[in-house]
């Protein structure tokens, strides 16, 4: 194991005491095992590595575990740049060999295949925990007459628990497969192919990717559409496909006359990739099968066996469920949307104004929540402007969003009266028939005066108040005609107020979720929207909106956003 610096042949330092309740811990392990600190000195041994390399624990604490243990396989000293262990130690990531040597107490070399993980130690910084395995010489990593065996149970658990961990923390289709891809590249294959079924029973490469040392590779044109699943094919990736078996093959098995277009494929897969030695296990869910799971060998020497196939059918098996759970919830996800969608309006076309709007769900919500706007055109050619929070951001905020909206539009069709009196009915109306039990809301009507001019009344019921920025760049806010928000079941006179929409003129309406965001007050949101509002008055309405959205909102805001824009043009 490399320190951080040279320390000379031996690394020596004073010794380092045992972390406590480490040397316990690895007792308890059943094979060979040290720990070492982020520089790479033991801190703890068990006694099962103490026999297995004939040194006493004193000979192993605070000496550098590579100087003291690392050797070719001709007993001299190994470069620090050529040991994998060294490398994966620094980069803080789990790693094996199954071709390596320890230089033992009385001289001899012992050929060793180990497995390294970062490791808490207790009252000390992270460390890094050593698996060591003895192996008999036929054990070896690529040479004639290899032996293969199957991974050690320790290691195999280790690796499912991995697995298990890895995909199920994502809802993510994408960032599982990619997550199931790191997984098993470099760690048991050179090259890993992934076959999906999509929702219209149609077979999709998706992923191609090949490990070069520990970069891994993209190979994007042997990815895309695949050939119909036959019924009845007797080769591996058709049977896996059809959830028959897992099986071993190699580019002999496609060199026959090919009784499918998928194994045309395959062919040119095999051709293209050089893998001679492929493991392949069908991808299942606890409903349907998704596709199958290809792990190939190009470089590697040592063939795949039945032995390894267990092992490869787990992992499939916990990557079905796992991409299952993350369609199941993109699934959910599009239909949420599509619902927000419809119950969002369409924004009217009127004459001499400019509108637009945006609305954006909580990243941990279900693509709905209780933000909502509108416009529409009174019967009176005025143009009725609203924006509003129900509180909560799930289904039931935005089935009562629907209901207050609905209500609202219904209330100032039919009522020719200011905004604080057709809001003030609303309020009174909220609690008896609808199911919000708080929101606030600004309600606006837009008008042209009889010079021409456009003029803004409007009540505000406790909402963030609008934004008015002038075509040449200055931004206020307009704070009057505030009053309660709705469903307090408090009766106080509602006012309203008015403002002069000059032509250039960009009246924004949003909803609290622009502004507010853990660890910053209101007032530095406030100020920072009408800082970048004002910055961009004279982009296009619509770009406008998008960049205030990108530079306002911020990264650590968990609530759902609606945005209403409305420009005077020049010349109105």
């Amino acid at each position: 194991m490399a320190g951080a610096e040279d320390t000379g042949s031996l690394g020596r330092r004073p010794p380092a005491a045992p972390a406590e309740g480490v040397s316990e811990a690895l007792e308890a392990i059943g094979t060979a095992a040290y720990v070492v600190d982020e520089e790479g000195r033991v801190i703890a041994v068990n006694s099962h590595a103490q026999r297995m390399l004939g040194r006493a624990a004193e000979e192993f604490l605070g000496r550098d575990a590579h100087d003291l243990l690392h050797r070719d396989a001709h007993g001299r000293a190994l470069p620090r740049s050529r040991c994998r262990m060294r490398q994966a130690f620094h980069a803080g990531r789990p790693a094996q060999d199954d071709a390596d040597h320890f230089e033992c107490g009385d001289g001899s070399l012992l050929p060793v295949s180990w497995l390294i993980t970062p490791y808490e130690v207790e009252g000390r910084e992270t460390g890094t925990l050593v698996l060591v395995h003895a192996r008999r010489p036929s054990e070896t990593d690529g040479r004639p007459g290899a032996v293969t065996r199957p991974m050690p149970e320790l290691e195999r658990l280790a690796l499912l628990a991995e697995t298990t961990t890895n995909l199920t923390s994502t809802l993510d289709v994408d960032e599982s497969l990619w997550r199931l891809v790191a997984l098993v590249v470099p760690r048991l294959a050179d090259w890993v192919v992934v076959d999906l079924i999509t929702e219209r029973d149609e077979v999709w490469r998706t992923a191609v990717v090949h490990a070069e040392g520990e970069v891994l590779v993209r190979h994007d044109d042997l990815q895309g559409p695949m050939p119909p699943v036959p019924e009845e094919s007797p080769m591996p990736l058709s049977r896996a496909l059809r959830g028959v078996a897992s099986a071993l093959a190699g580019p002999q098995t496609y060199q026959r006359a090919p009784d499918s277009g998928i194994a045309v494929e395959q062919r040119r897969l095999f051709e293209a990739t050089g893998i001679r030695s492929a493991a392949i296990a069908p991808i299942r869910s606890t409903r349907s099968v998704l596709g199958a799971l290809t792990l190939g060998r190009a470089k590697d020497p040592v063939d795949f066996t039945t032995a390894d196939l267990p092992l490869i059918e787990d992992i499939a098996r916990r990557a079905g469920l796992a991409l299952d759970n993350a369609r199941l919830y993109q699934r959910q996800r599009k239909v949420a949307e599509t619902m927000q969608n419809h119950l969002l309006p369409q924004l009217p076309r009127v004459s001499g104004l400019q509108m637009t709007a945006r609305y954006l769900p909580a990243p941990d919500a279900s693509q709905v929540g209780g933000d909502w706007y509108d416009a529409f055109t009174l019967p009176d050619g005025a143009t009725a402007l609203a924006v509003g929070d129900v509180v909560g951001h799930d289904l039931e905020a935005a089935a009562g969003m629907a209901q207050l909206r609905n209500m609202l539009r219904a209330y100032a069709w039919a009522h020719q009266e200011p905004s604080s009196r057709i809001v003030a009915r609303l309020d009174e109306a909220i609690m008896h028939i609808t199911d919000v039990t708080m929101a606030t809301m600004i309600f606006a009507r837009v008008e042209e005066r009889d010079d021409g001019h456009r003029e803004l009344s409007w009540t505000n019921a406790g909402h963030p108040p609008p934004l008015l920025i002038s075509h040449d760049g200055l931004a206020h806010y307009l704070t009057d005609g505030h009053g309660i928000l709705l469903g307090t079941g408090v009766r106080t006179p509602r006012t309203d107020a008015t403002a002069l929409l000059s032509p250039g003129s960009t009246l924004l309406l949003y909803t609290d979720g622009l502004i507010e965001a853990s660890g910053r007050s209101l007032d530095e949101g406030l100020h920072n929207l009408r800082r970048h509002a004002a910055a961009l008055a004279h982009r296009p309405l619509a770009s406008f909106t998008d960049q205030v959205l990108r530079r306002v909102r911020h990264v650590r805001n968990d609530d759902d956003v609606a945005l209403l824009a409305v420009r005077v043009p020049n010349g109105t």
